[in-house]
């Protein structure tokens, strides 16, 4: 079990729902990195895509 966090609250739990907004829970960890990444590239341009709008 890991820990997991709320998006909307901001609370921690080891559950996959939030038991005060009913919201469903994230991991609160990013993503590992790796200098194989596949989609890296995409993510990146995807990203610069939604700031400049």
């Amino acid at each position: 079990m890991k820990i997991k966090k709320c998006p909307k609250c901001g609370i921690y739990t080891l559950k996959d729902n939030c038991r005060i907004c009913g919201s469903a829970t994230a991991s609160p960890h990013p993503l590992r990195f790796s200098p194989e990444d596949r989609w890296g590239e995409w993510r990146r341009k995807a990203k610069m895509k939604n700031i400049r709008d």
